[in-house]
């Protein structure tokens, strides 16, 4: 561990506590981080950090030193709509209940830490600051593609179709925990997922007059609810897999039989032979209820994220480092997680790790989800993050140990190709 690393973000605890305050309370949703990017911009460019590139709308990279090691770091912008939390945009409902915006204050402080202490810089350091990472406000991100702004409905997704992450040898990735006991987490595993939209339609009639000369497209939805039930109990617990929605039209007017119900969902799964089996189930499910009660339904199928598994061997670094700030015991191993993240396309081409940090009360996504301990969020995972930077710029055999054992999942056209469906 770097003593002037540790004693620079200690110096400078009291702006990056400011700056997690203000971003804290600044949410916007993806690819419309504009003062959320403006205020990073503005904070960097006292340390004499530029902007190296533009991309995605909001998203924009620096980077420090040059040449290789070639060691990205990824914060990502982007808040989600949660209704009701204090900090919540009375406009459009974005909180930062994800915890976001901490990581962009962790990033800033270790680059700063970085740049200022080592001052012989060998190797180069980039912070993708990335866009969209909630797969959420789909209908706005689908004008975006069709008006040709973006590529993919994900911040990451596109950086990937840009080539954006080709230059760099190794990715660091950090994400709030839970409220589970521990103080940091490595080597969890991140489920994927396909994103669906189903819609039911049936044919109108008054409710009460002439219910017979109607077909209710919410009972072809109900059915098919109860069938999606029934296969729950096939989902085998080691591939952790879920399935959930929320009807987001069900109807005109209460006197009228719905001739239209919007069903959207998430099916999920740590494996992805199991999410594609699955998908193809849950489409069976929805087709047959449909034909049922008389309706037809159209099925739009959107790739999610692929499931993140992480780079075993620069995750042994990234706990060596782990241990100068906490117990053994205080470590969370391996989780299997429901969650998902676009970082799991990027670890398809890359070796990426993404450890987690405490110091959160409340449920992530919920109203309630706060920062409890600023000192646990900001300050020492910023401290964590610049220790290993320098150890992988300090030690570029390390770097090259992690190159050599790392194998692509895929190339760049099956990756294109299961974009585009």
């Amino acid at each position: 561990m770097d003593n002037n690393l540790i004693q620079y973000i200690d110096d400078h605890r009291e702006e990056l506590l400011a700056l997690g305050n203000t971003l804290f309370a600044c949410p916007e949703l993806g690819f419309k981080e504009f003062k959320t990017a403006e205020h990073l911009k503005k904070w960097l460019s006292q340390y004499g950090i530029k902007v190296e590139k533009e991309f995605d709308i909001t998203g924009f990279s620096v980077s420090i030193g040059e040449g290789s090691p070639h060691i990205g770091i990824l914060a990502e912008l982007d808040a989600i709509p949660t209704p009701g939390h204090p900090f919540a945009d009375p406009e459009t409902g974005a909180a930062h209940a994800c915890g976001h915006s901490t990581q962009l204050v962790i990033a800033v402080g270790a680059l700063t830490a970085l740049k200022e202490t080592m001052k012989d810089l060998l190797g180069k350091v980039t912070v993708y600051f990335t866009p969209a990472e909630e797969f959420t406000d789909m209908e706005y991100r689908k004008s975006l593609v069709k008006e040709g702004k973006i590529r993919c409905c994900s911040g990451k997704q596109n950086m990937l179709a840009e080539h954006l992450f080709d230059d760099a040898d190794v990715i660091l990735h950090f994400h709030a925990m839970n409220s589970t006991g521990y103080r940091f987490s490595v080597g969890s595993v991140l489920s994927g997922f396909i994103y669906k939209k189903i819609t039911f339609h049936g044919k109108a009639s008054h409710a009460a007059a002439l219910p017979d000369k109607g077909i209710n497209a919410l009972n072809e939805c109900t059915l098919f609810l109860n069938a999606v039930n029934m296969l729950r109990e096939t989902f085998r617990d080691e591939d952790v897999v879920r399935f959930h929605g929320m009807i987001a039209y069900g109807g005109n007017t209460v006197n009228s039989i719905p001739d239209k119900v919007i069903y959207e969902c998430y099916v999920r799964s740590v494996n992805p032979d199991v999410v594609i089996d699955l998908n193809r189930r849950v489409t069976n499910a929805a087709e047959c209820c449909a034909a049922a009660i008389g309706g037809s339904v159209t099925v739009e199928d959107t790739p999610g994220y692929l499931p993140f598994h992480q780079d075993e061997t620069l995750n042994k670094v990234v706990y060596e480092h782990m241990l100068a700030f906490a117990e053994p015991d205080e470590i969370l191993h391996g989780e299997m997680s429901p969650a998902a993240g676009d970082v799991g396309d990027v670890c398809m081409f890359k070796p990426v790790i993404q450890f987690g940090y405490s110091g959160f009360e409340g449920a992530i996504h919920g109203k309630d989800f706060a920062i409890r301990d600023p000192e646990e969020v900001y300050i020492v995972p910023a401290k964590l993050l610049a220790s290993i930077v320098a150890d992988l710029l300090e030690h570029p055999e390390k770097v090259e140990e992690v190159k050599k054992n790392y194998v692509p999942h895929m190339t760049y056209e099956e990756y294109m190709n299961y974009l585009n469906g």
